[in-house]
């Protein structure tokens, strides 16, 4: 009994060991994840300029457009000045002039407020694209050392897989059964030390004639509060 008793300790061992592997790689794989996200982020906001940049051209063009138009009309209205007859007509037309020139005006400023907040924006794309190439070859660096401790954490857990393969096939189904059942039950923990009277796993005062048959090592025995299989570890001795 004391044989399956150990190992059932060293099976723990492994396991609890297992558990904190697999959690350092959990978090490292979320570093990576991270810095695609990070990557995938920065992409998006220069996107985003860009598209905010087509936008504004095209709608600097659309100005440039019509500011070309009303000039064009004011053309062609000062020429047919030069052709009109009577005093109502050209009141008419040079209204008609005055307007077109206040549109013309105002389509200017326009047309700058576009340029300078394509200048905004082009600015802003430059100091986009540089960081995200800087950000591009750091990643790609920080990617390699990641994937590097996932790896060598994978190492890890195969080896102790193995050596975990080893101890189950010496151990009867049943009570590997019940030990796998306990972990699940009592967050990955089977098994608890017993000393001094109490358990542990759970900190309660154990039954004296429990505590005591732990001495005689008979058989494998159970914390009645927390389930937990006992292990018997005294203080040594001063």
């Amino acid at each position: 009994m004391k044989k399956r008793l150990d190992l059932l300790e060293q099976l723990q061992e492994i396991d609890l060991q297992v558990d904190v592997l697999k959690t350092a790689q959990n978090s490292l794989n979320d570093d990576m994840n991270g810095i695609a996200q990070t990557l995938d982020e920065a992409r998006e906001g220069l996107a985003a300029l860009q598209v905010r940049a087509a936008q504004l051209e095209k709608e600097k063009g659309e100005l440039e457009s019509s500011h070309a138009t009303e000039l064009e009309n004011i053309r062609r209205s000062e020429t047919n000045m030069k052709e009109i007859k009577t005093n109502k007509e050209y009141q008419a037309v040079g209204r008609e002039i005055t307007a077109a020139r206040k549109q013309v005006a105002e389509l200017e400023e326009q047309v700058l407020l576009k340029i300078a907040q394509l200048e905004e924006v082009s600015s802003e794309i430059a100091a986009s694209q540089a960081t995200l190439t800087e950000l591009e070859l750091n990643s790609k660096q920080r990617r390699c050392e990641k994937q590097a401790e996932i790896d060598k954490v994978q190492q890890d857990v195969d080896t102790d897989i193995v050596r975990r393969d080893a101890i189950t096939k010496e151990l009867p189904a049943s009570l590997l059964k019940r030990y796998n059942s306990l972990r699940e039950q009592r967050r990955g923990q089977a098994l608890a030390i017993a000393r001094d009277g109490f358990c542990q796993g759970c900190n309660m005062h154990l039954p004296p004639q429990l505590y005591n048959n732990l001495f005689k090592g008979d058989d494998l025995l159970t914390c009645p509060h927390c389930q937990r299989v006992l292990v018997l570890k005294q203080q040594p001795a001063l």
